[in-house]
């Protein structure tokens, strides 16, 4: 499998969930990845799978929100591989929270990880995908950064802003050769959403809006990150990708 031979892949909150699948599946398709977390024994893990079955990968212990630490996990690849291809752009959290019971201190957490952080990896990373001769950006976004979503105001906030970003980037960098697009998952199975199902209170919610009878694996966004990393998608940026089951259809 050799869709991103020779192409280096910075991919963040890479320990569990969709970042883990995406540095699984961007190894196995012959990517150098460097995966990142601030969770390190289940990064640790992910990236011991990937050498197992033939990949080549390393795990860096990362908060997205600092620049230092971004510095590091950029200067480390470089270090490593020579360049930078590929960021995606995959941290995140969420919280259950209205505008009106939240505390500011939550929302600018939110704001810090989800969108602050792809930030400072773009601006670090920019300038070695030029010196590389160009490279792929993709951020993932989530429906919630297309249509409005109860509950959840300081994420979908993020996540909007963060697909305008990416616009404004392509526009930016695209003489550069350099593509910024943003992936928009809907409801996918994770530790991040299994709580929300479980004990929140929201899978009649999903189901009501999801249009197939199923959820999302986090393979299924994999795939779609896989698309725009490599050069399949040569002529695409600026634009979402939808991987929602058919919720933004409405």
């Amino acid at each position: 499998m050799t869709r991103l031979a020779g192409k280096v892949a910075i991919i963040t909150g890479a320990a569990m969930g969709m970042g883990a699948s995406e540095a699984k599946l961007f190894a196995k398709e012959g990517a150098k990845v460097i995966a990142t977390d601030v969770q390190i024994e289940p990064l640790n893990q992910v990236v011991q799978e990937i050498k197992e079955n033939g990949g080549e990968a390393i795990a860096m212990k990362h908060d997205v929100t600092s620049e230092e630490e971004w510095k590091s996990v950029i200067a480390e690849a470089v270090k490593l591989y020579g360049k930078v291809d590929v960021l995606v752009n995959n941290a995140g959290v969420s919280s259950p929270k209205t505008i009106a019971n939240m505390e500011m201190d939550e929302w600018n957490k939110i704001l810090d990880i989800d969108l602050n952080g792809c930030v400072i990896g773009m601006k670090y990373v920019i300038p070695e995908m030029k010196k590389a001769g160009g490279g792929s950006v993709i951020n993932i976004s989530s429906i919630g950064g297309l249509v409005g979503m109860a509950g959840t105001s300081p994420y979908t906030a993020a996540k909007g802003a963060l697909r305008v970003l990416s616009k404004s980037a392509a526009v930016e960098y695209g003489k550069d050769k350099i593509r910024v697009n943003s992936l928009h998952p809907g409801i996918v199975v994770t530790p991040m959403t299994l709580p929300t199902m479980e004990e929140g209170g929201a899978l009649p919610y999903y189901k009501a809006f999801t249009q197939l009878p199923y959820f999302g694996e986090p393979e299924d966004i994999a795939y779609g990150a896989l698309f725009l990393a490599s050069d399949e998608s040569r002529f695409m940026t600026g634009s979402e990708l939808v991987i929602d089951g058919g919720w933004t259809a409405l």
